[in-house]
């Protein structure tokens, strides 16, 4: 629910550094007063600096992290001390202003270290950028608030959509989280699942709807609290996640119990039909598509920089190890160089639909909800190939626990539950094929 030193055909994508490092790993991110944020020059060699060394750092760790389930608060700590979990986040407020570029490069190292720390910071950065455009709908004041403890103490933000009865959103329906109206505000109750990253989340996006006789349906911004215990008040964790993949991201059940808010909380509430495609003004469906290219390239991101980092232990493997009836590295086997072949060549095709797709978005071209959907599918479906083959290739070396690649399949294979859902994907895909043919017919 992921630059990297790699072979250079295979290397992450918009990073030619492989070898770069940080010699003595220091922190280079120092506090500054908002509005006062550093330009892009300085923001990419800060990159250079410290992206290689927290994907060392990160990946010695990974294996601990998915054994014993737990989340990767370390990891964190580290990308604040970079200021990396305000990336997203505008200058004026303090943040770097990351462009869809940046911030998959800045995911890519990121998830060939941990892929949960990934997917938590990859939910975080999706939330931020919906908050930098102009057409959001959220207060000033709540907008700001969460700006500003992302840079100030590095808090994530997720959205919390999904219900034990509802199930996604996406495919429609009324959700069963309740925001009655108070004198003072709402009161919100209700239940979540696959609350990604819930263990430190400081600010929850909770998908819901109002007790009026005509419901209102839409985000409510819950405030968590700081702490060290899992609960808060009104906010309890059902520890339950227990995953094939992903098992350090902390995708746990969450029940909301009569949590007071103010009225400026409810952030973005309208009536159901005005979430739906047709109910949408221009400016709501620009800003949709644009979230919708951000989402797949940077969920494609992740998983691709996982079937990467499961790349680089089987070059390594291939090269080192030497059957007694070979006499020779397995690399030298003709069927091996194929395989590999085939990795190297699933892996280019990835770096060019998600570099292609982050510059168009930067530029203010993002292509649109079908295409980024076509681009979650293919590259995804790219990287479980990949890390299937490199399974076939290392036999039971590949499936032993004692070696990374058995969790870097695991974890990819969590890329088809992201919505939009390869159903989704394909029949929006066949619709649009299907109605061009008949135009041109």
């Amino acid at each position: 629910m992921s630059t990297v030193a790699q072979p250079s055909e295979l290397a992450a994508p918009g990073d030619d550094r492989t070898g770069a490092s940080s010699a003595s790993g220091a922190v280079l991110h120092l506090a500054r007063p908002h509005g006062d944020a550093p330009q892009a020059g300085e923001f990419a060699r800060l990159l250079d600096a410290v992206l290689p060394a927290l994907t060392r750092d990160f990946a010695a760790g990974a294996a601990a992290l998915d054994r014993d389930a737990r989340f990767p608060f370390d990891n964190f700590a580290q990308l604040h001390r970079h200021g990396l979990v305000a990336a997203v986040v505008p200058r004026a407020h303090g943040g770097h202003g990351a462009g869809l570029a940046q911030a998959r490069r800045i995911l890519a190292a990121v998830a060939a270290g941990e892929s949960a720390t990934a997917l938590v910071l990859t939910m975080t950065y999706l939330q931020h950028r919906a908050l930098v455009r102009t057409s959001t709908r959220w207060p000033d004041a709540q907008r700001n608030e969460v700006f500003r403890s992302a840079v100030d103490d590095g808090a994530l933000i997720n959205a919390l959509r999904v219900e034990p009865d509802l199930g996604t959103p996406a495919r429609g329906g009324l959700p069963s989280t309740i925001a009655r109206r108070t004198e003072t505000g709402w009161r919100l109750s209700g239940r979540k699942l696959y609350c990604t990253g819930i263990p430190a989340l400081r600010w929850l996006s909770v998908w819901a709807r109002t007790d009026e006789a005509e419901p209102r349906v839409g985000v409510f911004l819950v405030p968590r609290p700081v702490g060290s215990e899992l609960n808060r008040p009104g906010i309890r964790v059902v520890p339950n996640w227990d995953h094939l993949g992903l098992r350090a991201s902390g995708s746990h059940e969450v029940i909301l119990e009569d949590i007071d808010l103010p009225f400026g909380n409810a952030v973005d509430i309208r009536p159901l039909h005005e979430w739906a495609p047709a109910g949408i003004g221009q400016r709501d469906n620009d800003a949709h598509i644009e979230q919708q290219a951000w989402m797949s390239v940077l969920l494609g991101t992740l998983y691709d920089a996982v079937a990467r980092a499961g790349t680089d232990w089987l070059v390594t493997f291939l090269n080192t190890r030497v059957p007694g009836n070979l006499g020779a590295p397995l690399a030298s086997v003709p069927r091996v160089q194929e395989t590999v072949g085939e990795i190297a060549t699933l892996l280019h095709v990835n770096q060019r639909l998600l570099d292609a797709a982050a510059a168009a978005a930067d530029a203010g071209n993002p292509e649109d909800d079908i295409a980024s959907g076509a681009l979650k599918f293919t590259v995804t479906g790219n990287a479980i190939r990949v890390l299937e083959l490199a399974l076939q290739l290392t036999g039971n070396h590949g499936l032993s626990r004692n070696n990374p690649l058995e969790r870097h399949h695991r974890d990819v294979l969590c890329s088809r539950i992201h919505t939009p859902q390869n159903d989704t994907i394909l029949s929006a895909a066949g619709r649009r094929a299907l109605a061009a043919f008949q135009v041109h017919a």
